[in-house]
């Protein structure tokens, strides 16, 4: 539970826009967002059967979930600077399932949901440069990437080749 005056902004929100992000048409199984906002508005179709509006009979991508890990590299700075930005980063977003570091180096691991490979890198790209005043996080380049379906990483897992296994959910040294 949060504690906070009522309609205050969350900490370390100020500045930011929140957006709203409608979820999959296979979220839950069926209807999406858009048919839900049109049962409650009373736009869309007719109770008589009429047609319904083009941007409600488009197909939509179901969204999948991706396993990213994020590796980031530069000048070395005190751990200490290092730990707080992937604590605050962490903090910040929740998604994320664990943080390993150096002086010098960190990787980020965690599940993102997107329709397609393209959106979900495009997402992990921005996550360190968007983050890096907000949470003060080094001044490092990102130097890898890896994007794989939910699929790809439990088969990988089963067959024992998979990702080295993860610290505990969190923030750790390597």
């Amino acid at each position: 539970m949060r504690r906070a005056r009522p309609g205050a902004p969350p900490r370390g929100t100020a500045g930011r826009a929140l957006t709203s992000v409608g979820a999959g048409a296979d979220f839950d199984g069926g209807g999406s967002a858009d048919l839900d906002e049109d049962r409650t508005t009373g736009s869309g179709p007719t109770a008589a059967g009429g047609p319904a509006p083009e941007a409600a009979r488009t197909e939509r991508t179901p969204s999948r979930l991706w396993h990213i890990t994020l590796s980031v590299s530069g000048e070395a700075v005190p751990l200490e600077e290092v730990r707080r930005g992937l604590e605050q980063l962490a903090h910040d977003h929740p998604f994320l399932l664990t943080s390993r570091y150096a002086d010098d180096h960190a990787e980020i691991r965690y599940w993102e949901e997107a329709r397609d490979l393209h959106d979900a890198a495009a997402v992990a790209l921005r996550l360190w440069g968007e983050h890096r005043s907000t949470a003060r996080l080094p001044p490092w380049e990102i130097v890898g990437l890896e994007v794989i379906d939910r699929e790809t990483y439990h088969q990988r897992v089963a067959e024992g080749y998979g990702p080295p296994p993860a610290a505990p959910v969190g923030v750790h040294p390597y």
